[in-house]
Formats: structure tokens, C-alpha cells, sequence
């Protein structure tokens, strides 16, 4: 693989190195039951705005990794609308104003084909990015994800979405057992709870990285359009 063909990016807990050939950009449920008033999130009394601080950076990452062709995956969490796929420990959890599979301002909670089921428009995929449709936190769990990015080769996952605790970790923790090589986006995951957030991003790349890195958009997209005599796109090893 040629010098020239690498991207670096400043990162925690060293810089990560990777082939846009063969990396994706993972867009974890940015969708309007957990982004928007009327929706999951909110029906557990959560502060949806944290969330939405999410959508500017990651509308700028998005941007960027379509103008190189960097493929670009989208996952959305629901149910069937039997609800057959939804066992009881996560249907009966906690004790929101509304359970899935309630009705709600945007249809029928986390139900797949419903208006709140979907991606939030600023995010919208375009025709042909793939949209994994899952129905735990993981992104590998009972989804055709791995098979898909087996064949287009890809090793390394530039990973956005939320909640950073709760979905993006776990599908980084999967993703790390299956030997993907994942930088996570500070600015472009988010949670509700501030602190859960911190720990979260430190958790992945605490002891060399256990999980993966943690960079800020703004690194990721300086060491895509780099300046003159391309500096930063000419990396290393991690």
C-alpha cells in the first residue's frame, strides 16, 4: 500500500492510520425517537438537546466522507411491530411515559417503519447507504453488518451515533472483537448524561486502546483535506 494512500489522525492514545478504501463511516442511530421531543428518549425523561449538539459536527463528517467515497453505513434500533424480536427484560425495562411499541407524536415507539423509527433529516441517507436495521444496542448483533462490510474489505470503522455508553459502545466492543480498527468521533457521539459521555470515550481508549481511539472531527477532517504537500495525510503506523 502506497505512503500517499494513508490518512493520520491526531488521536488518543496515539495517532490512527487508515485506508479510505477500507474504511467505513458507522452512523449509529441518529434517529428521531432518540433525538427528538415525542420520542424514546424523551419519554424517559431525558434532555434530547445533548443529543442533537451531535448532528452539526457529524453533517460536516458525513459531507467529507462522501466527497472521497469513503463508504458510509447507517444502523437504526426497533422492532418488528409484533414486537416478536423485543424479549420482555428490554420491553418491561425502567418506567417511561411511553414503552415501545406505545404510540406516540411520530408513531408507534422504536417501531420499524414508523416516522420516529427513522434517521433525523439533517442525517438522511442518500440511496445507496446501506441502513442496518437492528434490534439490540449492538450493531453486529442479529444484523447482516459484519457480512456487509466483509465484502467491501473493510478493517477500520470511523464510528459516530449515540448514546456513546449504550449503542456506540457496545458496537465498538463488538466491533473490537472482530478485529475492526474503530476511531470514535468525540463531537459526533453523545449521550444523555454528561458524565456517562466522558467516561464512556475514556473507557475506549484507556490501557493503549483497548477498544479503539478517540479523535475530534475537526482532526479527522484537517487530515482529510490537508494542506499543501498533504503532511498529515502521509501516516504512520498506529
Amino acid at each position: 500500500m502506497a505512503q500517499e494512500q494513508l490518512v493520520r489522525v491526531p488521536a488518543r492514545p496515539s495517532a490512527y492510520t487508515f485506508e479510505p478504501a477500507t474504511t467505513a463511516l458507522l452512523v449509529i442511530d441518529m434517529q428521531r425517537d432518540f433525538l427528538e421531543p415525542g420520542g424514546f428518549g424523551e419519554s424517559l425523561g431525558n434532555d434530547v438537546t445533548l443529543l442533537r449538539r451531535t448532528i452539526a459536527p457529524l453533517r460536516g463528517v458525513l459531507a467529507a466522507a462522501r466527497a472521497i467515497g469513503l463508504t458510509v453505513v447507517h444502523t437504526r434500533e426497533g422492532h418488528l411491530p409484533d414486537l416478536s424480536d423485543c424479549p420482555p427484560a428490554k420491553l418491561q425495562r425502567g418506567a417511561p411515559s411511553r414503552r415501545i411499541g406505545d404510540p406516540g407524536p411520530n408513531g408507534r415507539i422504536l417501531i420499524r417503519g414508523e416516522y420516529g423509527h427513522d434517521i433525523v433529516d439533517e442525517l438522511a441517507p442518500t440511496a445507496d447507504e446501506p441502513v442496518i436495521d437492528k434490534p439490540g444496542k449492538g450493531a453486529f448483533y442479529a444484523t447482516d453488518l459484519d457480512g456487509l462490510l466483509g465484502e467491501r474489505s473493510i478493517t477500520s470503522l470511523l464510528v459516530t451515533g449515540v448514546t456513546t455508553e449504550v449503542c456506540v459502545h457496545t458496537t465498538v466492543r463488538e466491533a473490537n472483537d472482530r478485529g475492526y480498527e474503530c476511531l470514535v468521533l468525540a463531537d459526533c457521539v453523545g449521550s444523555y448524561f454528561p458524565q456517562f459521555h466522558a467516561v464512556g470515550l475514556a473507557m475506549i481508549a484507556a490501557q493503549g486502546g483497548i477498544f479503539g481511539w478517540v479523535a475530534e472531527s475537526a482532526d479527522l477532517l484537517a487530515a482529510l483535506t490537508p494542506s499543501a504537500g498533504g503532511g498529515e495525510r502521509r501516516g504512520g503506523s498506529r
